[in-house]
């Protein structure tokens, strides 16, 4: 039986939390974080979607976090307030962690650890080459990386509260659980780390990479005057190619050939093509990322390409850029001299390639679910092509 937390229950509960004109239904409370309020609105927020929830069944309590800070254990069907102990230190830590989990975008920190991961290899000659050396390489290469990836993801959300309000309210900055002087100082504190990783490490390619990707973070993100390039559809996209594709590819590639192998600059066949396919890809990920996000966009003003043409066009774009990719990998694989690099190659290209096309043809383009859940298996196909990236020989 559906059960119904009312605006009028809420305050009579907690008094000072404010309201919605409406009753806020909610459903399951296993899929339930936190629920708080601020001047203006009741903000619910499940473990894995930004929507609101139902809540079914018998009675239950919600978390409720007050203006002040402070926190009651309310009762979802009583409706009587009990002051809250956050059962010790545990607890706080725990939300901090999850807080600071949200704030990193785990996506892009799985993607960013991958990419290095798979284009390291890319540089292996030899079975001697996988060696400690090697491995140190690659954690200097990955921790710096993280580090700046997080810099690049918390500007963002620094430059995007308010729009992030309307398409990502479960982020830390725009429910509220980070201040803003927070996220200024995450952000300060993990780009200082990055390029001090990256001096003491002594790689140029590794320098530069981590260089480059600030100065193309925030000309992305940060609201000044001839900035902000998110701004504009092409630019943006242009951003994250040069950095997904580009940067990750050749320059971490070089990390590892000429600083830990000490080998000359050589551009063999597998990192061409390593290049060229996230090319696509990365301009499938910078279309597809404003799909879901195209209400608060059109509110504050960011002219992506889902804003101008349509949700529909730029869904089918992404697709059958991707599929055209699947292709190329496809011929490419089978034109190997070796038999068990034709065999990965061809076999997963094409596993990928249908899985994509299944996926796409049910996907409900009304539903900001379902397309938002599109969007994120767009990025785990993006990171099975990096492990199939060092098979192609």
């Amino acid at each position: 039986m559906e059960s119904l937390l009312s605006s009028s229950s809420l305050v009579s509960a907690a008094g000072g939390f404010c309201w919605r004109k409406q009753n806020l239904k909610l459903q399951s409370l296993s899929e339930i974080r936190v629920l708080r309020c601020d001047s203006s609105k009741v903000v619910a927020k499940p473990k894995f979607r930004n929507n609101l929830v139902r809540l079914d069944g018998q009675e239950s309590s919600l978390l409720l976090y007050s203006k002040d800070k402070s926190r009651f254990r309310v009762n979802a069907t009583a409706g009587q307030p009990e002051a809250f102990d956050p059962n010790s230190k545990q607890k706080s830590f725990r939300d901090s962690l999850d807080a600071f989990y949200r704030f990193s975008r785990p996506h892009t920190v799985i993607g960013t650890v991958l990419s290095i991961l798979s284009v390291s290899f890319l540089a292996v000659e030899k079975v001697s080459d996988i060696s400690p050396l090697l491995f140190t390489g690659i954690l200097e290469a990955v921790v710096a990386a993280l580090m700046m990836n997080i810099y690049i993801v918390g500007l963002n959300q620094l430059s995007d509260v308010d729009i992030d309000k309307v398409n990502k309210p479960y982020l830390p900055l725009a429910s509220g659980e980070y201040s803003v002087n927070t996220g200024i100082a995450i952000v300060a504190s993990f780009s200082i780390m990055s390029f001090w990783l990256g001096w003491i490490v002594g790689s140029w390619p590794l320098f530069w990479a981590l260089f480059v990707s600030f100065m193309l973070g925030t000309a992305y993100s940060i609201n000044l005057p001839l900035l902000r390039w998110k701004r504009f559809a092409l630019v943006a996209a242009m951003c994250i190619l040069a950095v997904r594709a580009i940067i990750v590819q050749i320059a971490f590639y070089l990390h590892i050939q000429t600083h830990v192998f000490g080998r000359p600059i050589l551009f063999t066949r597998p990192l061409i093509f390593a290049t060229a396919f996230m090319s696509f890809f990365s301009v499938v990920i910078a279309l597809f990322k404003d799909i879901p996000d195209i209400e608060g966009d059109k509110i504050f003003g960011i002219r992506s390409f889902s804003v101008t043409l349509g949700q529909k066009k730029v869904f089918w774009t992404c697709v059958s850029l991707l599929q055209m990719a699947y292709a190329v990998a496809i011929l490419v694989g089978a034109t190997s001299p070796f038999i068990w690099s034709k065999v990965v190659s061809v076999v997963g290209h094409v596993i990928l390639a249908t899985t994509l096309w299944t996926r796409a043809k049910s996907v409900d383009l009304s539903s900001k679910t379902e397309i938002t859940s599109c969007y994120m298996f767009i990025w785990k196909l993006f990171y099975a092509e990096y492990l199939l990236l060092p098979f192609l020989k």
